[in-house]
């Protein structure tokens, strides 16, 4: 048995991009960063930021793009892809992606600017 399933909770490093495919499907591309925090054998505190690519589809991509914004804290859900393309300078690229499937907006559900305390009535989504 296989599984390819990711798990992140973050903050949005951008405001989703929402676009629209030629068949008419929505899809939005988003950036979370996560941090991650130890103290070295010396004492030190380090802190080393993991940037994730995330892509959403159908109504899960319109969601976010109509209530998430850079800084808010997501907890997101999916499956690793990467899919790859040849640039304008003929060079093979890749890009690693979590499709997300289940995703949770920990600070709150509007646009407006601030933090909010996290809920525990928070809205979560899950793709269909």
């Amino acid at each position: 048995m296989d599984l390819n399933r990711a798990t992140i909770l973050g903050r949005l490093t951008r405001d989703p991009e929402v676009k629209t495919t030629t068949t008419g499907k929505t899809v939005a591309t988003m950036s979370v960063a996560t941090n991650r925090t130890w103290t070295d054998q010396s004492g030190v505190k380090k802190e080393l930021v993991e940037y994730h690519n995330c892509v959403l589809w159908g109504k899960l991509a319109e969601i976010a793009g109509q209530y998430m914004n850079k800084g808010k804290r997501v907890y997101a859900e999916g499956r690793i892809q990467t899919r790859d393309w040849v640039g304008d300078d003929g060079k093979k690229r890749y890009r690693t992606e979590i499709v997300v499937d289940n995703m949770i907006m920990l600070d709150g559900g509007s646009r407006g600017s601030g933090d909010k305390p996290a809920k525990s009535n928070e809205p979560s989504f899950t793709q269909e």
